[in-house]
């Protein structure tokens, strides 16, 4: 688009260009011939634009005719040049416009096991990076014209629309993607996107976000197969910074080294606190792995005020408010001694 854009622009500004350089070479030589600034000016804009009043002062010597002659021609060639070039500068817009919509509609009808994120914002942008980053193919659905020309313009596949109406989420090709993150800050939003999502859609994954904790069971019975409240995320980060430093540090430092391969074998690192009277309070590493079906894998445990422990034997237990590093299946809910394990 860029490079269609460039020639009629540079057109329409060479002219412009050309056209105030005439006239700035006439209104100097018609001073030197004694004219004043305002007449020699006015006299310019009239000949440059052919609208001809008649003259300002008599053309009476053969200067002034050489002058005169000389903005008729190239004054009034600028002016329709630049004419033609604004009028070729709109048009190639316009075109290339509805050419550029076409091709992005042709190429979101083109896609299969896409994944559809709805809501160009702070997350929205940040979660469409990373799936790009992990090579997955994805559409943008934001209705705010100014995100969704950033989107495009950081190279994604972006539509305008309303991603709780059924024909904007069919033109996101969501019949055929394999799954739907909904992102944007507003819970009820989110809650009715999921519930029409999955009516069109019985077998894709949702992913809905939550500002609220108490929005998360109503994702979850409009259809969403997991939901992310980045509130409590956030806050549970600060309080694993602040109680656990030394195993926070070394859970992200891995996390950041090993998480492209982990999420390719379907594998995620997490770190959850062993709360008194929790699913692996009091528990030993063996014990642990057991009750939960081996659905994960202790590989870390710090207890409070002590250093990590990462040479774990299965006979040792995990104190109550201990940190206890997993490693998880994507997508994995473990149910543990009653208690489920956000992980």
């Amino acid at each position: 688009m860029r490079n269609t854009v460039s020639g009629p622009l540079r057109n329409l500004l060479c002219g412009i260009a050309f056209v105030l350089a005439v006239s700035a070479g006439a209104i100097t030589a018609f001073m030197l011939h004694g004219w004043s600034f305002d007449d020699a000016l006015y006299f310019t804009i009239l000949t440059v634009f052919t609208v001809g009043y008649g003259e300002v002062r008599p053309i009476d010597t053969e200067g002034l005719r050489i002058v005169t002659m000389s903005l008729i021609v190239l004054g009034c060639s600028g002016t329709i040049f630049v004419t033609g070039a604004l009028v070729q500068f709109i048009t190639f817009n316009q075109f290339n416009e509805i050419l550029g919509g076409r091709r992005m509609k042709t190429q979101i009808d083109e896609l299969r096991e896409h994944i559809i994120i709805c809501g160009f914002g702070r997350i929205g942008s940040m979660l469409a990076g990373e799936l790009k980053a992990g090579g997955q193919r994805l559409v943008i659905l934001e209705r705010s014209e100014a995100r969704h020309a950033q989107a495009q313009a950081q190279g994604y596949l972006s539509l305008i629309g309303d991603a709780t109406e059924e024909e904007a989420l069919r033109s996101a090709g969501i019949d055929r993607a394999h799954a739907l993150a909904t992102v944007l800050p507003d819970d009820a939003a989110n809650v009715f996107i999921t519930l029409t999502a999955r009516s069109l859609n019985s077998s894709m994954i949702i992913i809905a976000r939550g500002e609220a904790p108490a929005t998360e069971s109503k994702l979850l019975q409009a259809g969403a197969n997991r939901v992310v409240l980045p509130t409590a995320i956030g806050a549970e980060r600060i309080a694993e910074i602040i109680m656990y430093p030394e195993l926070s540090n070394s859970i992200r430092n891995s996390e950041r080294e090993a998480s492209t391969s982990l999420r390719k074998l379907g594998l995620e690192l997490e770190m959850v606190i062993a709360e008194p009277g929790s699913a692996f309070a009091d528990l030993t590493v063996a014990e642990i792995e057991q009750q939960a079906a081996h659905g994960f894998l202790v590989l870390a445990v710090q207890a409070p005020g002590a250093a990590p422990v990462d040479d774990l034997r299965p006979q040792m237990r995990v104190r109550p408010g201990s940190g206890v590093t997993v490693i998880v299946r994507s997508g994995h809910e473990v149910v543990l001694g009653g208690f489920r394990a956000s992980v």
